[in-house]
């Protein structure tokens, strides 16, 4: 019976995480042409929070769903923008849940660097195999156009990096202090 329970907290837990997602998502503001938000830190700390299969549910649905509600994109792309997400947060929680004493600082920041660095390795993918191969462009303009987008990408990543820890041991007394840290780790399905 508690087993059910707890699957309940979880799903209630990557829904609001997706929500989360979704609504930062909407905050953005434009740097160097391309746009910079604080979603990958969400993205992250749901992979912190829920681990990485239902982290990675929660920011892969959660950004897709952005994209294809708010952001007009089509199908392919909402697909990619739902398996990169769910690539960083995975990574993120994958790091996160497999060390000992998960809780610290230096840890948490470690995973968050892996999981952004994921996402945006993915995305520099992403942008060569569109503009190489589908737009058929020369080399030299897809290498301009992926330096151009490499930078706002890591400027989000190292907000993302910084914010997600932050938030995350911010909030762990009142998740320890309450019994909804344990909940949600004894209800996740590694």
């Amino acid at each position: 019976m508690s087993n059910k329970r707890f699957s309940i907290l979880n799903i209630t837990f990557m829904a609001m995480m997706a929500a989360m997602v979704y609504v930062v998502t909407l905050f953005r503001f434009p740097l160097l042409g391309s746009k910079v938000h604080f979603a990958n830190a969400v993205c992250l700390l749901s992979g912190i929070l829920l681990g990485p299969l239902q982290g990675g549910l929660a920011a892969g649905i959660g950004s897709a769903l952005y994209d294809a509600i708010a952001g007009g994109y089509d199908a392919i792309n909402v697909a990619i923008t739902l398996v990169s997400k769910f690539a960083m947060a995975w990574v993120c929680g994958m790091v996160i849940h497999s060390v000992k004493k998960p809780h610290r600082l230096d840890r948490t920041a470690l995973a968050c660097v892996l999981g952004a660095l994921t996402y945006v390795a993915l995305y520099m993918l992403k942008t060569y195999i569109y503009n190489r191969f589908v737009y058929g462009y020369p080399l030299d303009a897809v290498g301009a156009t992926m330096v151009s987008k490499l930078v706002p990408s890591l400027i989000n990543a190292a907000a993302a990096v910084v914010a997600a820890p932050l938030f995350y041991h911010a909030v762990l007394p009142a998740l320890k202090s309450s019994g909804l840290l344990n909940r949600m780790y004894a209800g996740q399905a590694q």
